[in-house]
């Protein structure tokens, strides 16, 4: 069983060496599709594989789905450039490589580290993307705010996990909250969709309670309370931002997919 590992990247110099270095040895090959970074991102890709390829970046999915297509071997890693296999996933991987399964792709168990603490809990965890799959059985579905693969026939499990670190500090984490919401925002406002006061008030606090009492955010101690503040505070920013829209008569492009 031969494996092409796949990463899309755009900008991420910061983060990119580590999800790199653990795929060394532990696939066939690594190939990384570049989206036009301003950084030093191909450069670093370079020392580790020469399969750096560029395109500019689209719609996510569609990106995605370009660099499984580039793949030389049929199964494939996607990797994400703040990800990284865990010892015990590359062990686990290196046996599976001497198997030839009959399923349409695996599951992987993710772990996210944030300010020094694996998140278990905060709607960030229990969280099984399927990252290694046949290319030729699925493909990736979605749009901006999120994507994932959608396989075409049974899904098998791995045990071990992928770990992922996707905010160095609270300032990253509050950065991609705002775009988030904006993106949100602009899909909404696509949708005919308008913001009321419940919306700028009421909800922002009960989705921080929720992802804090109901998911259990008070269990993961300070990066439980910052995930569910940022929840909360991400929420009344997207109302804000739909009612600012609605109020200016604003037009926006269409949101992008």
């Amino acid at each position: 069983m031969e494996i092409s590992a796949v990463i899309v990247t755009l900008n991420d110099e910061k983060r990119l060496e580590p999800a790199l270095r653990s795929l060394e040895g532990a696939v066939s090959e690594i190939v990384v599709l570049d989206g036009g970074s301003a950084d030093g991102t191909a450069k670093l890709a370079r020392k580790f594989t020469p399969r750096v390829l560029e395109r500019a970046a689209s719609d996510p999915a569609g990106q995605r789905n370009c660099a499984a297509g580039q793949a030389s071997f049929p199964w494939v890693l996607a990797l994400d450039a703040d990800e990284r296999l865990s010892p015990e996933l590359r062990e686990e991987i290196l046996k599976l490589r001497r198997t030839e399964p009959d399923c349409a792709g695996f599951a992987v168990p993710r772990h996210t580290s944030y300010l020094g603490r694996w998140v278990r809990h905060s709607g960030w965890a229990p969280d099984r993307p399927v990252r290694l799959f046949r290319r030729d059985r699925g493909r990736w579905e979605g749009d901006a705010l999120g994507t994932r693969f959608v396989p075409d026939g049974p899904v098998e499990s791995l045990r071990s996990p992928l770990h992922r670190f996707p905010f160095a500090t609270v300032g990253e984490h509050a950065a991609r909250v705002n775009k988030v919401s904006g993106l949100e925002a602009q899909r909404l406002y696509a949708a005919g969709r308008k913001s009321h006061w419940a919306g700028l008030v009421a909800r922002p606090t009960l989705r921080c309670l929720k992802t804090y009492l109901l998911e259990l955010g008070c269990l993961d101690g300070f990066p439980g309370l910052v995930i569910s503040v940022l929840d909360g505070y991400g929420g009344f920013l997207r109302s804000a931002k739909l009612r600012s829209i609605w109020k200016k008569g604003e037009h926006i492009e269409p949101f992008p997919d």
